[in-house]
């Protein structure tokens, strides 16, 4: 099965060797976005804040490869700090106010140090 890198101008350049996306087949896997505007290079100041521009980071590379946020069917959630899980959720609810993806959420302190979120996903491309 040939795969295709996913070209998403307007989200933030990798910061190492790897692709943003990836198709193969039917599906589209995601490397994990943060909270960093891709415009300015700075991260939002809160987790609120970094919450909000991750989403929308990983909707500008799903606009590569023509899938919106609601064709995600798996996420990992990667927070620096457990305690903002409620407020993370609060944000992230708004995003997927219908049939969220599901999701797995681990803390952990391997982000960037700027960095209190990070979230990858899989995506499904097939349009009936």
């Amino acid at each position: 099965m040939a795969r295709k890198v996913i070209e998403a101008s307007g989200a933030p350049k990798p910061v190492g060797p790897y692709s943003k996306a990836i198709q193969v087949g039917d599906y589209v896997f995601l490397s994990g976005q943060g909270g960093v505007d891709p415009v300015s290079g700075k991260f939002a100041s809160d987790i609120k804040g970094q919450t909000k521009q991750t989403l929308e980071n990983l909707q500008t590379v799903l606009n590569g490869a023509n899938l919106t946020i609601a064709d995600l069917f798996k996420v990992s959630v990667f927070l620096r700090n457990a305690s903002d899980f409620q407020a993370m959720n609060e944000v992230y609810k708004t995003f997927f106010p219908k049939d969220p993806p599901v999701r797995t959420t681990i803390v952990t302190e391997l982000l960037f140090p700027e960095m209190l979120i990070e979230i990858d996903g899989a995506a499904y491309a097939k349009k009936d």
